[in-house]
């Protein structure tokens, strides 16, 4: 006789429980319920404790002093550090005589020709137009300083991200071993890794080529890992079947296919190094950022602009050629190609010798164009008709002040005024709702070891002016990237524009704002802005661009005005391209608001300003400590991580 058996009833879940991100919340509440009171009955202060801090000027002090005690004589600096600075210094020198010894013309035709050769006959004459600009604004020599540092310095950190990446990229330990050093070294802004250099190497050369090197080296590293992983698995296996050793595949196989990511590695090393090769002139790298940096300490912005324009040049040049190279899909022949680039080379060297034979090696001194003096005056004349005093608008003074005033006081004075434990809290909370318990951990083990190292208030100063300009940047740019996106002709007209100011580097925004706006917060904070703006606006246009077509059909067909379509269309499908463009908007933000200490932005970029300024490894190091650890919270706060399912986000 069968029996009826029936399964014992299930509870249902509310419906507001069934996502992931709710059951999160409703847990964060709970925690809150019994954390809150306990911590409040504890610290009922805003500030980070006394006894919770470690101070560590003492032991930092110790090291600074035996570095300088024993730089000129113990064997490490003598046999190694000294090897290393001289090698760069001859290396520097050497690719600059070269370039010297091609003169201006082999110079501008040897750019011209590896730009025919990689991307046509257009990007050609743009580089030969490029470095005849250089000339015509009188700084021919310190372009040429500028390149000979620049391509020390890219190869490198090409050779160490590449020797990084393949040994990422072929084995998974070192691959978890290397990925948190590349996070913490890719949020640390730029003039953070100026001071440990300038100590070991002082000022000079060697320490801006080796600071160039580590903040360029980790694109190159990532890009390699990433192009070795992704290579075709299919493609591997009929190699690995003809009975090729490990490295016959990695030559043969592995790397002819991680071609795009490792040309890509190369233009963001690129980017990065010149950028950093800028900022290296505080330490004595010469070229063009010394220049600039000159300038910017007098508010000369006719000089700056005429140092800051080359500049530009080699970078929109640099990222053109190296992105044609990472765009072609096809070769031709191995020997047609070493024919034409004998025959470019040939031509090269012609030209050089025949500069050489006309004593036209150096650029002409009647060929300069001065435009400081017709700069100089038009700033002149907004400084005293915008800067302050016009009507009922009021000037870029008022404006800086008012934003100050009622925007970055009362974010600080909100965020210093919150117990620290309640920043916590809201940070761990951020941080598991958008990814995971790992994830809300190192966020919060960040935010609290700035407390530790007794940066509370300073941090929260310069998070303050974070936010301020990561929510600027976010209105001005998913506006212009939902009308890039939805206009061709929009989106047409604003790309050379963001080329522009995508490959100008950090330094030169600073000109411009000074000017503007005077020195001050809100300066660092409208430079940070315009910075950060073009990759929001391009990951914003692209994110959106990239939603599926039937998804927008099926909303038109069922009447949806373009309104419509947007917000409950597009913007939602578009959400990881819209979260990755906060993540970037903000890491970039924070780099060019350190910066801002040079222009009075204060808080942890005077710090680090300071201690390169003095020689202080105690206070530059620990203010850049606490620089990595608020930029990776931010980082890990505004990143969702791929490992959440998509049923239950």
């Amino acid at each position: 006789m069968a029996t009826l058996t029936t399964s014992a009833p299930r509870l249902a879940v509310p419906g507001v429980l069934r996502t992931r991100a709710a059951r999160k919340l409703l847990l964060l509440a709970l925690a809150a319920a019994v954390l809150v009171p306990l911590a409040n009955a504890r610290w009922a202060s805003g500030s980070w404790p006394a006894a919770l801090t470690v101070d560590l000027t003492a032991p930092l002090t110790r090291v600074s002093d035996w570095i300088i005690d024993n730089r000129d004589s113990h064997p490490l600096f003598l046999y190694f550090f000294g090897h290393v600075s001289n090698a760069v210094v001859i290396s520097v020198r050497a690719v600059y005589l070269a370039l010297l010894g091609l003169g201006w013309a082999g110079v501008a035709a040897l750019g011209a020709l590896v730009a025919w050769r990689v991307a046509g006959v257009r990007l050609a004459a743009g580089s030969a137009a490029a470095f005849l600009a250089c000339g015509l604004l009188g700084m021919w020599v310190p372009t040429m300083q500028t390149l000979a540092l620049m391509t020390v310095a890219v190869l490198a950190s090409v050779a160490t991200g590449l020797l990084l990446g393949l040994a990422g990229g072929l084995s998974d330990r070192l691959d978890r071993a290397l990925r948190p050093v590349l996070d913490t070294m890719q949020v640390l802004p730029a003039f953070a890794y100026l001071l440990p250099v300038v100590l070991v190497f002082g000022i000079g050369v060697p320490a801006a080529v080796l600071a160039t090197v580590v903040y360029a080296a980790p694109p190159m590293a990532r890009l390699t890992s990433l192009g070795l992983r992704g290579a075709d698995k299919e493609v591997l296996e009929a190699v690995e079947s003809l009975g090729s050793t490990p490295a016959q595949r990695l030559l043969t196989a592995r790397i002819p296919l991680a071609r795009k990511e490792l040309l890509l590695g190369l233009n963001q090393a690129i980017m990065m190094a010149l950028s950093m090769a800028v900022i290296a002139s505080v330490i004595g790298g010469g070229g063009l950022g010394d220049r600039v940096y000159q300038a910017l300490a007098s508010v000369d912005v006719g000089a700056a602009l005429a140092a800051g324009i080359p500049i530009v040049l080699l970078a929109v040049v640099l990222d053109r050629v190296t992105g044609a190279a990472g765009e072609r899909t096809g070769g031709e022949p191995a020997r047609d190609a070493r024919t034409a680039w004998a025959s470019a080379l040939g031509a090269v060297a012609v030209v050089a010798v025949a500069g050489r034979l006309a004593g036209v090696l150096d650029w002409p001194g009647g060929w300069s164009v001065n435009i400081a003096a017709p700069v100089n005056r038009a700033v002149d004349w907004m400084t005293a008709h915008l800067y302050s005093g016009v009507p009922v608008i009021g000037g870029t003074a008022d404006w800086a002040g008012h934003f100050t005033t009622w925007v970055l006081d009362p974010v600080r004075g909100g965020l210093q005024w919150l117990p620290w434990w309640s920043l916590l809290l809201v940070v761990a909370a951020l941080a598991w709702v958008i990814g995971t318990w790992r994830t809300a951990l190192t966020a919060v083990l960040a935010l609290a070891a700035i407390g530790v190292l007794g940066l509370w208030k300073p941090s929260l100063d310069t998070l303050s002016q974070v936010l301020a300009a990561v929510a600027v940047t976010l209105v001005l740019g998913v506006a212009t990237g939902v009308a890039a996106a939805r206009s061709d002709r929009v989106e047409r007209a604003l790309r050379p524009v963001l080329d522009v100011f995508q490959t100008m580097p950090q330094f030169v925004y600073l000109i411009p704002v000074v000017a503007l706006f005077g020195v001050g917060r809100a300066p660092a904070v409208a430079a940070a802005v315009v910075y950060a703006l073009p990759a929001v606006v391009r990951i914003t246009a692209q994110g959106l661009r990239q939603v599926d077509p039937a998804a927008l059909e099926s909303a038109r067909s069922l009447g949806a005005t373009p309104w419509q379509q947007l917000r409950q269309v597009q913007l939602p499908l578009a959400r990881r391209s819209l979260l990755l463009a906060v993540n970037q908007g903000v890491v970039l933000v924070l780099a060019v608001v350190i910066i801002g200490g040079l222009v009075g932005g204060g808080a942890l970029g005077y710090d680090v300003v300071f201690g390169l300024a003095q020689g202080d490894l105690a206070t530059g190091l620990v203010a850049g400590a606490a620089i990595v650890c608020l930029g990776l919270m931010l980082d890990r706060v505004t990143q969702p991580t791929g490992r959440r399912s998509e049923k239950g986000a």
